[in-house]
C-alpha cells in the first residue's frame, strides 16, 4: 500500500508547487499591468479620465 502512496504524494506536491509558481508569476504581470496603467493615468490624466 505505502508503494502506492508514495508517488501519489510526489506527484500532488509538484502539482502543488506548479500551482504556487503559476499564482507567483500571474500576480507579477498583473502588478506589472496596474503599474504601467498608474503610470499612463499618471502622464495624461486629462485623457484617461475626461469629465
Amino acid at each position: 500500500m505505502k508503494y502506492i502512496l508514495i508517488p501519489i504524494i510526489v506527484l500532488l506536491s509538484g502539482c502543488m508547487t506548479t500551482g504556487a509558481v503559476v499564482d507567483t508569476a500571474s500576480s507579477a504581470v498583473i502588478s506589472t499591468g496596474e503599474l504601467v496603467v498608474d503610470t499612463i493615468d499618471l502622464i495624461t490624466p486629462d485623457i484617461i479620465d475626461d469629465d
